[in-house]
């Protein structure tokens, strides 16, 4: 992969009048790829094509779309190492993440291709009154049109699927800008799409650096933006003008250990490493806020410790190895400062430290202030915060003492509180039974508060990429 170059996709079609975007080993901090990197001029023509292939994509017929859809399923099932191996590299995620994230590809582009076939309307009574008599109503699903989709680098293939695939099954055309840390896997995606019989301008796949990519956000002839990222989703909100917006932004997901879980306490701490430290934390609905019922509190202290204190790090190509690099020394230098910000303030590090370079071991805290950013921002690396409480209504406010909200876990076996949680957690997704980094592509994904706008999970984003058109027969006169 050292010497490999990847195109940019300009209206279905590969592209390289350079190669000046290198792409990083995030592990051995060498250029692992070059990558051609678009102008304004590309970005412009991008648009353009985009816009000239709504009509075409809209007269596509659905078992079309479906076909096209199963035609990269079949690819990437091929190409599964490859692109295993690509997210390794450009991520530094642990290679049996990375595969499972492949899967997730599939899985993702199966659902949507199932779902293209499956976009209905309503027939409507509007005889509701006398005036209304013989009038029939019916809507049916419409695509918006030219879509502009940004994804940041830490799921770079299933990120990217979450837009692609429901948009051809919606049949929008669309411009994706992926992250410029980790665009291979996107840009192997555009290679698949280039074998399809989508129509011409139907996509392009432009690794821009953010500052650069400003038309995607203010562009008036594109009907949709889909971003997620960070907290800068609200400004790019602000300068999209007319155009539909969805944010999904991330969280600082926290996770409620009832006094009823003794029994499977050891269950429940395999399932809270994960949710924590998978991925070195870089999830935005990674485990966080850890919030344990008193009565268990130091078991399961002690056996969540010792579990992360032996989590192993290092190169994520070793198939032992939990641990990757984070994406980039920043990433590591901020996360290190909140850590020594919260045990000034009065927090115990139970293990973890600071690691080496882009290296961070698993991070265990406890008595952190409410205020300390560790606690009230998305920390997004390999740290969990420990807190014990006494009354679990009180444990449902602490976690809605968030300006975040995309999803919780509570495990219980009370059914009572379940459904409480289900009625009282500020979040898009409350997870009973498991960790809030739980996730199925086809499930409805999304939060609330700075966490954002809109839904993912391929019917909910088809819904987002379509609209009712409502048509009317009077019965003669």
């Amino acid at each position: 992969m050292a010497t490999q170059r990847y195109p940019y996709y300009l209206a279905n079609a590969a592209q390289s009048p350079n190669a000046d975007l290198e792409v990083t080993d995030k592990f051995r901090g060498s250029v692992a790829a070059r990558v051609a990197l678009p102008d304004a001029t590309a970005v412009e023509q991008a648009i353009a094509a985009a816009v000239s292939a709504e009509a075409p994509m809209r007269a596509l017929p659905p078992y079309a779309r479906q076909q096209i859809l199963e035609h990269c399923t079949a690819r990437f099932r091929e190409r599964h190492e490859e692109l295993a191996l690509a997210l390794c590299v450009e991520a530094g995620k642990p290679i049996r993440d990375a595969r499972g994230e492949v899967t997730r590809l599939i899985d993702t582009f199966k659902v949507a291709a199932e779902e293209a076939v499956r976009i209905d309307g309503e027939v409507l009574n509007l005889e509701i009154s006398a005036r209304a008599r013989g009038y029939r109503g019916f809507t049916r699903r419409v695509p918006v049109g030219a879509c502009s989709f940004i994804t940041p680098f830490n799921f770079p293939l299933n990120l990217v699927a979450h837009k692609v695939a429901p948009a051809i099954a919606a049949g929008c055309p669309f411009v994706l800008k992926p992250s410029e840390k980790t665009p291979l896997g996107a840009l192997i995606i555009g290679e698949v799409l280039a074998e399809t019989t989508l129509p011409e301008g139907a996509f392009s796949i432009l690794p821009l650096p953010g500052e650069r990519a400003g038309a995607l956000v203010e562009d008036d002839r594109l009907k949709l933006l889909s971003f997620t990222g960070g907290q800068i989703g609200w400004q790019l909100k602000a300068r999209a003008g007319r155009k539909k917006v969805l944010l999904e932004l991330g969280g600082n997901a926290a996770c409620i250990v009832d006094a009823d879980q003794r029994a499977r306490l050891d269950a429940v701490v395999e399932r809270m490493i994960f949710g924590a430290f998978y991925q070195s934390g870089q999830s935005c609905i990674g485990v966080q806020r850890i919030l344990v019922h008193s009565d268990l509190y130091p078991d399961f202290r002690q056996r969540f410790v010792a579990a992360a204190a032996v989590l192993r790090m290092g190169d994520p190509r070793d198939e032992a190895v939990f641990l990757g690099p984070v994406i980039d020394a920043a990433a590591a230098a901020r996360l290190r400062a909140w850590i020594d910000e919260a045990t000034s303030t009065g927090a115990r590090l139970l293990c973890g430290g600071a690691g080496t370079a882009q290296l961070l071991p698993a991070c265990v805290l406890e008595n952190v202030a409410h205020n300390a950013r560790l606690w009230r921002e998305e920390a997004f690396g390999p740290v969990a915060v420990l807190e014990p409480f006494n009354d679990f209504d009180a444990a449902l406010h602490t976690v809605n003492d968030s300006t975040y909200g995309l999803q919780a876990g509570v495990f219980t076996d009370s059914m009572t509180h379940a459904l409480r949680a289900w009625d009282v957690l500020e979040v898009g997704g409350v997870i009973v039974g498991d960790v809030p980094s739980f996730r199925v592509d086809n499930m409805p994904y999304g939060g609330v508060k700075r966490s954002g706008l809109g839904r993912e999970g391929i019917r909910a984003a088809i819904g987002e990429m379509t609209e009712s058109r409502l048509l009317v027969i009077r019965d003669g006169i």
